[in-house]
């Protein structure tokens, strides 16, 4: 961990002093609904412009990664890549909003392109690849072939179940480790989705064991979760709790925090076990009232990093913790669904004005600036991420829709 500590701590020395000052523990007034839900409206059409610069940059068989905008140069990636849905069901969410036909034909193209990773079973994020785009297009521009697709996806993702350990193994390494990261929750929703449109209770009982084994181990009498559990690939033990991409391994890296709101919030959604209902709100306790949570209410990369209140925040984290919270607010009592949709404003409120929102034609095309991806490894900091558009898109697009 002290090399973590090290690269952390020269990660920020590079940041420049004015955004620390911009970003810094100051109170925002509080946005009204009205003038909120005109700030939305705004940013969608914002979003529709940003999205053709980042169209226009994008190669034709590439997904869009990350850009730096130091250097002006773009990180893509294949299909094959975890992130590759979020650009299409960025896309489908901006045309929701604005019924801008060029975001949709960009929508169907890209989506061609992506099909193909229906049968990746070398992967645990299909539900990120797979839901957030197809799983987004068969609600919002429908088209036959969808369900398929989907229902294969769902099959690819079942093949990495082991039922010893009760879970869907994340990340492949050496034999007799069987590892997990708190990101996987993420991924249950196309796990349902199959069950509900094939009949088959195989895939919810998946889902189901997963979360099981997940909130007995991943989760600290606080309700702050470890990263990554290595359990024993054949007896089902575990045998590490640790983190990757988080400070230190005791640590709450804030991403991980917001995955499991945003997983467990989903649970309930699609089991009414009043068991779920308690993680997620437990979680969001953990979240909401840390002393290290900003006023604006976009987190600190992790809760515990050493050089708070000079550590980088991560917006990607705020956008997942928006929507989480927002869907979260249709499942419990007014006071506090009028404290989750509070803080929810606040988060869109933040993102959706500098330093967080990028200008027009600025940022590549990203709407959102100042994410951090993984700092141990010093890839993806202070930049751009296409999940960061996404998760918040998703979040304006819930706050529209609340009652």
């Amino acid at each position: 961990m002290k090399q973590f500590f090290r690269i952390a701590i020269n990660t920020v020395m590079i940041c420049s002093m004015a955004w620390s000052l911009a970003t810094a523990q100051t109170s925002k007034s509080h946005p009204k609904r009205a003038a909120l839900l005109k700030n939305i409206n705004q940013n969608f059409k914002d979003a529709g412009k940003q999205y053709k610069v980042l169209m226009s940059n994008l190669p034709q068989d590439k997904f869009p990664k990350t850009y730096f905008p130091k250097t002006g140069k773009y990180e893509f990636s294949g299909s094959d890549w975890w992130c590759s849905g979020f650009y299409p069901g960025s896309l489908l969410y901006i045309y929701q909003q604005t019924k801008d036909a060029e975001l949709l034909k960009e929508n169907n193209r890209i989506l061609g392109v992506l099909e193909k990773e229906k049968f990746n079973t070398t992967t645990h994020d299909l539900g990120f690849m797979m839901y957030c785009s197809f799983g987004n297009a068969k609600d919002i521009a429908p088209k036959p072939e969808y369900k398929d697709i989907l229902i294969q996806s769902a099959k690819s993702l079942a093949t990495r179940f082991n039922p010893t350990v009760g879970c869907i193994k994340s990340w492949d390494s050496k034999k007799g480790d069987f590892l997990v990261i708190i990101d996987n929750m993420m991924n249950l929703e196309l796990l349902f989705w199959a069950t509900k449109v094939t009949g088959d209770s195989t895939y919810y009982k998946i889902a189901v064991t997963h979360a099981n084994t997940t909130m007995k181990n991943h989760f600290r009498p606080d309700y702050s979760s470890y990263h990554v559990i290595n359990y024993n690939a054949t007896t089902g033990g575990v045998q590490q709790k640790k983190t990757a991409q988080g400070y230190a391994d005791e640590s709450a890296w804030a991403r991980g925090q917001a995955w499991g709101l945003y997983g467990y919030a989903v649970m309930y959604r699609e089991t009414k076990n009043p068991i779920y209902l308690e993680q997620a709100k437990n979680i969001a306790k953990f979240i909401l009232t840390h002393p290290n949570m900003p006023a604006d209410k976009v987190p600190y990369w992790d809760f515990n990093a050493p050089n708070i209140p000079t550590a980088l925040r991560d917006a990607s984290a705020a956008s997942v913790m928006a929507s989480a919270l927002l869907e979260l607010s249709g499942y419990v009592d007014k006071n506090l669904k009028k404290d989750y949709i509070k803080n929810a404003e606040a988060m869109i409120y933040s993102l959706s004005n500098a330093p967080y929102k990028a200008a027009i034609g600025t940022n590549g095309g990203f709407l959102i600036e100042h994410c951090v991806g993984h700092i141990p490894q010093n890839t993806e900091v202070d930049v751009p991420l296409t999940y960061a558009d996404y998760y918040f898109l998703e979040a304006m697009k819930r706050y529209k829709e609340l009652k």
